[in-house]
């Protein structure tokens, strides 16, 4: 899965501060630099992917139904992180957990298991979620 290729990238405009969530600043009506999220989102555009999200068990992380997860292939699978997996075919997004030799799959999500993978599970790490686009 590479990235789109001949498509003219849109530059826009990142406005200089930050925005704050209470009442608004007239010094952000600034324009600091042009961004372009390809790059900003995908700095390996040869290694990453999307992924629409099914279901509600990764909540607690900030993931929900219908997000479009940035999911980068080149990013190392630590445990702590969350990534989309094969788990005997099915495809999942959880939180990587090493200990001991042993794999976990961990929702954040209280009402879902933890998958412990048993050594006759066949799992393939797909990537690691780099980011999230979640539309309110």
């Amino acid at each position: 899965m590479g990235a789109v290729t001949g498509a003219a990238a849109r530059l826009l405009p990142l406005c200089a501060g930050k925005a704050e969530a209470g009442f608004p600043s007239p010094a952000t009506d600034h324009v600091e630099q042009c961004l372009d999220l390809n790059e900003y989102l995908a700095p390996h555009p040869e290694a990453t992917f999307f992924l629409r999200v099914k279901g509600d068990s990764m909540t607690g992380a900030g993931i929900h139904h219908g997000d479009l997860l940035v999911v980068d292939r080149s990013l190392e699978a630590a445990s702590g992180r969350v990534v989309v997996a094969v788990l005997n075919g099915g495809l999942t997004v959880k939180r990587l957990h090493r200990a001991r030799g042993r794999i976990t799959l961990r929702a954040e999500n209280p009402a879902y298991p933890d998958i412990a993978v048993a050594d006759d599970h066949e799992l393939q790490i797909w990537g690691v979620v780099a980011h999230v686009v979640h539309t309110p």
